[in-house]
């Protein structure tokens, strides 16, 4: 139990440590993606390892628990009426050549935030799963609120092209090192 498993299969979009929630992850045509753009949480301020994983057309869809706990989870609102594509961002991945400017999509689509405690830990982190323009349903398997969930147990369906957020808080009693490199894809 040494290792936070990837939560998807996918290409590895960002790894960023961010010291302050508004400090950008990512910068969008000019405009920052924050750690409390990825929560939808603007009183979210805590130090976090942020890693974005992007499921293309052609990886498996079904998310896994990275470190056994309880499960909760909690449909974001909406920023828009419609998600916004990703395909620019796929196009990106298959020509191998990521390109910031196409994750407009980060600020806008639908997300649900799932928040896993491991009581052997003693500690919290989440998952924000968000969705592609086509999808309209993040599918969870577990139907109740506070499941506990054994690490890699698969959790959650989101359909064709769409992207995990695996938020890490920084905590004194852990030492976060990365193991793969941005743009490797992960299975």
């Amino acid at each position: 139990y040494e290792h936070f498993y990837s939560p998807a299969d996918g290409t590895i979009l960002y790894q960023k440590f961010v010291e302050d929630a508004n400090d950008p992850i990512v910068e969008i045509k000019g405009v920052n993606y924050t750690l409390q753009d990825v929560l939808q949480d603007k009183e979210y301020n805590q130090p976090s390892l942020v890693i974005g994983i992007f499921m293309s057309f052609y990886d498996v869809h079904i998310n896994r628990i990275p470190y056994s706990g309880v499960l909760s989870y909690k449909p974001l609102d909406p920023i828009e009426s419609m998600n916004r594509p990703m395909l620019a961002t796929e196009k990106d991945i298959l020509d191998m050549a990521i390109n910031p400017n196409n994750m407009e999509y980060l600020k806008y689509n639908q997300r649900m935030r799932n928040t896993i405690y491991s009581t052997k830990l003693d500690y919290k982190y989440h998952l924000v799963q968000i969705a592609d323009e086509d999808v309209n349903v993040i599918a969870h398997f577990v139907n109740s609120q506070k499941v506990p969930m054994c690490q890699n147990e698969r959790f959650s369906l989101i359909r064709w092209g769409s992207q995990v957020d695996l938020v890490l808080p920084l905590d004194s009693r852990f030492d976060f090192e990365l193991l793969l490199e941005d743009e490797m894809h992960i299975e």
